[in-house]
C-alpha cells in the first residue's frame, strides 16, 4: 500500500489535508464499502479541482462505477486499463486514475475528471487513494470481526439441535441443512470415507435412489480433500476441476463449491463436508473458515452419535472464544461495583434493565451477563426495538405461520423461539410502541408465545434483558411507557457510568484499543505521553467508549509519524477536535483550574488547526510566537521540538 504519511507531507494546502482527515473520519460512520465510498467521494472534488470523481471496478473485462460524485462522465476505459496494468497513477485528457490497492480480490480504481492545471493532481490522487484504501481496510476489519462473532454464535445455535439427535441419518440431514443456511448455498453433502472399500458415501444425495451417492475415494475435489486433509474451494471460473461424473449421477450442475475434511479431535479423517453453489457469487475464505468450524462439530457427532461429551467440549470452546471477545475494561470504582453486581445476578433468571448513555457498552454488558450464566451454551439474540415497526413487531418477536399475512410465504420462528434456553436482549426498549409493550408484557407474564396466524402456545424459556438510554421513570410519568411493563423488566437495574466518570479507565481503554488497531495496521504500538494522558482525562467524551474507540482507530492509521514511540497531546487535539469548538472542561472545578484547562484546550485546538505551525497558531491567538511558548509552559503544556516551524 502507498505510504500515506509521506504523501500527506507533500500535500499543497490545508484543504487537501483536511479532506484526508475527513475521508478517514467517515470510515467510522459506515459499515459497508459502497456506502462509505458514496459518502467520501464528494470530499475529493474541491481539493482536486475536479467536476467528477468515480471509483470503478472491472468484471469480465467490463468497467462499472462502484460509487461516484459530481457531473457524470463516460468512464475512461483505456486509461483505467492502463493504470490496472502499470499500477501507477496516470493522467491523460483531463482524467487522473490510480489504484486503491494492489492486493484486493476485486481491484478498484479511483478516477477524477476536470482537474485544475496548477494542482499537483498525481500526488493528490495517490494520497486520496491511499486514504480511501486505509478507510476501506478499517471498514473491512470491523466487518470481519462482526461477521466472525455472528458466525460463532450461529454455529452455537445450530449445534444445539445436534445434541438431541442420536440417529445417523437425521443427524446428516440436519448438518447438510445447517451448512446451506450458514453459507447461503444451494445444497450440501457429507461424504463418509469407507477406507477399506476405497469408497466415499455421500448423504444426503438429492436425486439419487435411497439418497445415497457412492463414488471412488479418489474422485474429484472430495477425493483430494480426504487424501490430503486440506480444504479446497473451487470458483466458477475454475469449474473444470469439478468431476462431471458426480454431477451426472446427481442430475445437477455444480458451478462452485467449498469442501473441508471431517477430522476427529485425534486427527482421524472420517470423510469430507462439501457445500455446492453459493447463491451470491463464489465461496470466500470466510465461508471456508465457517464450514471448517462447523465440520469440527460434525466430526465429533458422527464419530459416535451416542456419546456427546466431545461435541460439548468443542461447543464450549466456541462459547469460550465468543465470551473472550466480550469484556468490560477498567478498574474504576463504578465499574468494579458493576462487575460485582453482574457476578451476583448473571447466573439467575432475573430480568435486568441496563441503563446508560449511547456508546457506554450496554450490549457488551448484556453479552457478559449471558456468557457468565448457565444459559451460556444456548443462543444470545439481540433485538433493536427501535427498528421494529408496529406491523413487524409481532412477527419478529413471536414468529408467524405460513399465510398469516401477504408476504408470509413460509412459517418462521420469532426471536423468543430462536433464543430458546438462552438470552433475549430487547435493546432500545424505550422506543417500543404502546401496542408492542402490551403484547410483550403478556408474553413475559405467561412465558408463552403464539405465532401470528397460529393457535398453538409455544413455551418461552428465555431470560430477558432490556437496555435503553432513555429515562423510563420519566416516560412512565408521562404515560409513554407502561408502568406494569417497567416493573416487570426492572427487577435488577444496572447503570453503566459515562466514560467521563470512570477516571483512569479512559487510559486503560485507550491503550487497549490502540494496541488492537496498531496490530491490525501492522505497526508498533506507541505510548501516550504524560500530556496526552492528561488531555484524555480532561476530555468530556460525549460519545463515551465508542468515541474513544474511534479516536484510537484514527490514531493508529493517521498518526503523522508512523515510527513515533509516543503520542503527544497535539496529536490528540488533531483527531479529537478538528475545527470543533466544544469545551472539554469537567464540572466541579475551581474557576482558576477551569480557566487553565480551557486555555490549554483552546491552544491545542488552534495549533492543530494551523497544522502544527507555531507562528501561524500564535498569529491566530493574537500572540507573539515566543509569548505563545511562554504561555504553554505556564499552563504546563508539552512543547514539542518537532512541531512545524513557519519555514
Amino acid at each position: 500500500m502507498i505510504d500515506l504519511t509521506t504523501l500527506v507531507e507533500q500535500l499543497p494546502d490545508l484543504q487537501s489535508a483536511g479532506a484526508v482527515v475527513q475521508l478517514l473520519s467517515l470510515s467510522n460512520e459506515h459499515d459497508q464499502p459502497t456506502t462509505y465510498l458514496q459518502a467520501a467521494l464528494p470530499h475529493l472534488l474541491a481539493p482536486t479541482g475536479s467536476d467528477y470523481a468515480v471509483v470503478a471496478t472491472a468484471e469480465a473485462g467490463r468497467w462499472s462505477a462502484v460509487a461516484e460524485a459530481g457531473l457524470r462522465q463516460p468512464l475512461p476505459v483505456d486509461l483505467l486499463a492502463e493504470v490496472l496494468d502499470s499500477e501507477t497513477t496516470t493522467s491523460a485528457e483531463g482524467w487522473t486514475a490510480t489504484r486503491l490497492s494492489a492486493d484486493r480480490e476485486s481491484t478498484m480504481l479511483l478516477a477524477t475528471h476536470g482537474y485544475a492545471k496548477d494542482q499537483p493532481i498525481t500526488t493528490l490522487a495517490a494520497t486520496f487513494s491511499a486514504a480511501l484504501a486505509t478507510a476501506l481496510e478499517a471498514i473491512s476489519d470491523r466487518y470481519r470481526c462482526g461477521r466472525r462473532l455472528h458466525r460463532i454464535e450461529t454455529i452455537l445455535d445450530i449445534t444445539q439441535q445436534w445434541n438431541r439427535t442420536e440417529e445417523m441419518q437425521p443427524l446428516l440431514e440436519q448438518m447438510a441443512e445447517a451448512a446451506t443456511q450458514l453459507l447461503d448455498a444451494d445444497r450440501a453433502t457429507i461424504f463418509l470415507w469407507d477406507q477399506p472399500g476405497k469408497t466415499l458415501v455421500g448423504r444426503p444425495a438429492l436425486g439419487v435412489e435411497n439418497g445415497e451417492l457412492r463414488i471412488a475415494d479418489d474422485t474429484g475435489v472430495v477425493g483430494r480433500v480426504v487424501h490430503s486433509g486440506e480444504p479446497c474451494r473451487v470458483a466458477s471460473a475454475d469449474a473444470a476441476q469439478i468431476s462431471p461424473d458426480v454431477d451426472a449421477k446427481l442430475g445437477y450442475r455444480t458451478r462452485n463449491l467449498v469442501c473441508v475434511p471431517l477430522t476427529t479431535p485425534d486427527g482421524r479423517c472420517l470423510g469430507a463436508f462439501e457445500v455446492l453453489n453459493r447463491r451470491d457469487g463464489d465461496f470466500t475464505s470466510e465461508d471456508q473458515e465457517g464450514l471448517t468450524e462447523l465440520a469440527a462439530h460434525a466430526s465429533v457427532a458422527l464419530e459416535n452419535t451416542q456419546q456427546l461429551e466431545d461435541l460439548l467440549t468443542i461447543h464450549r470452546q466456541l462459547v469460550d472464544q465468543a465470551a473472550a471477545d466480550v469484556q468490560l475494561i477498567g478498574e474504576s470504582p463504578p465499574l468494579e461495583s458493576l462487575r460485582a453486581t453482574v457476578d451476583r445476578v448473571a447466573d439467575t433468571d432475573l430480568a435486568v434493565l441496563i441503563l446508560g448513555e449511547n456508546g457506554t457498552g450496554k450490549e457488551v454488558l448484556c453479552r457478559m451477563i449471558h456468557y457468565r450464566s448457565r444459559r451460556r451454551d444456548a443462543p444470545f439474540i439481540a433485538v433493536n426495538c427501535a427498528a421494529l415497526s408496529e406491523t413487524l413487531l409481532e412477527s419478529e418477536l413471536f414468529g408467524h405461520e405460513k399465510g398469516a399475512f401477504t408476504d408470509a410465504h413460509e412459517s418462521r420462528a420469532g426471536k423468543f423461539e430462536l433464543a430458546a434456553g438462552g438470552t433475549l436482549l430487547l435493546d432500545e426498549i424505550g422506543d417500543m410502541s404502546p401496542s408492542g409493550q402490551a403484547k410483550l408484557l403478556r408474553v413475559l407474564e405467561e412465558k408463552m408465545v403464539v405465532r401470528v396466524g397460529g393457535s398453538t402456545p409455544i413455551q418461552a424459556d428465555v431470560r430477558v434483558l432490556a437496555a435503553t438510554n432513555q429515562n423510563l421513570v420519566e416516560m412512565v410519568r408521562e404515560k409513554k411507557f407502561r408502568e406494569d411493563l417497567y416493573f416487570r423488566l426492572n427487577v435488577v437495574t444496572l447503570d453503566l457510568p459515562p466514560l467521563r466518570q470512570r477516571g483512569n479507565d479512559i487510559i486503560l481503554l485507550a491503550e487497549h484499543f490502540l494496541n488492537q488497531f496498531c496490530r491490525q495496521a501492522g505497526r508498533r504500538t506507541p505510548k501516550f505521553s504524560a500530556a496526552a494522558r492528561k488531555r484524555l482525562l480532561a476530555h468530556c467524551w460525549p460519545g463515551n467508549v465508542r468515541e474513544l474507540r474511534n479516536l484510537t482507530e484514527r490514531l493508529a492509521y493517521l498518526l503523522p509519524d508512523q515510527t513515533a514511540s509516543s503520542i503527544a497531546a497535539g496529536d490528540l487535539a488533531f483527531v479529537l477536535s478538528p475545527g470543533a469548538t466544544q469545551s472539554s472542561v469537567e464540572d466541579n472545578l475551581s474557576l482558576s483550574e477551569a480557566s487553565r484547562r480551557f486555555q490549554s484546550d483552546y491552544i491545542q485546538t488552534t495549533i492543530a488547526a494551523a497544522g502544527g505551525n507555531m507562528s501561524e497558531a500564535a498569529d491566530r491567538l493574537g500572540l507573539h510566537r515566543s509569548n505563545l511558548y511562554r504561555k504553554m509552559r505556564q499552563l504546563e503544556m508539552e512543547t514539542r521540538d518537532e512541531m512545524r516551524d513557519d519555514a
